[in-house]
């Protein structure tokens, strides 16, 4: 049988902070993400099904990604929780979305995490092959289950 990929492309903003970092990034700022993520799997066969030729819809992929990853961090304030400043979530709507993960959130390390998110809630025979995250125009991270078996 042949496998296909299918890639969606998606979009928010989120703010984040990188303590300890060298450079501006250690201070509070944002970003215009683009996410695009990439699936694989046999299509359909069964002329009597609804996806017949389709691997995956692409409705129902956007909505996975959308409730595991779009509307927890489109905008958000994402910090390391050991390094956030106790007075943040003492600020209320000020701050509004404040998300207190337990890494730096790097783009390498927010693909790590969506990566788990997206592999388990994928239909079984839908598989997670690749994960781009565009931070800015000229500068992005990869994750590729090739490199993560």
């Amino acid at each position: 049988m042949t496998v296909i990929r299918l890639t969606k492309e998606f979009r928010f903003e989120m703010a984040h902070a990188l303590a300890g970092y060298e450079g501006p990034c250690r201070h509070i700022h944002g970003h215009s993400y683009e996410l695009l993520v990439t699936v694989a799997g046999e299509p359909e066969q069964n002329p009597a099904s609804p996806l017949f030729g389709m691997v995956m819809d692409f409705k129902a992929l956007k909505r996975l990604v959308e409730d595991e990853i779009i509307q927890h961090f489109d905008h958000a304030l994402v910090l390391h929780r050991p390094t956030a400043p106790d007075q943040l979530e003492t600020m209320g709507d000020f701050v509004g979305r404040l998300i207190l993960v337990d890494y730096p959130p790097t783009s390498e390390n927010m693909l790590i995490d969506f990566a788990t998110r997206l592999k388990a809630v994928l239909p079984e025979n839908v598989k997670l092959t690749g994960l781009n995250l565009r931070e800015t125009k000229s500068s992005w991270a990869e994750w590729l289950a090739s490199d993560n078996p």
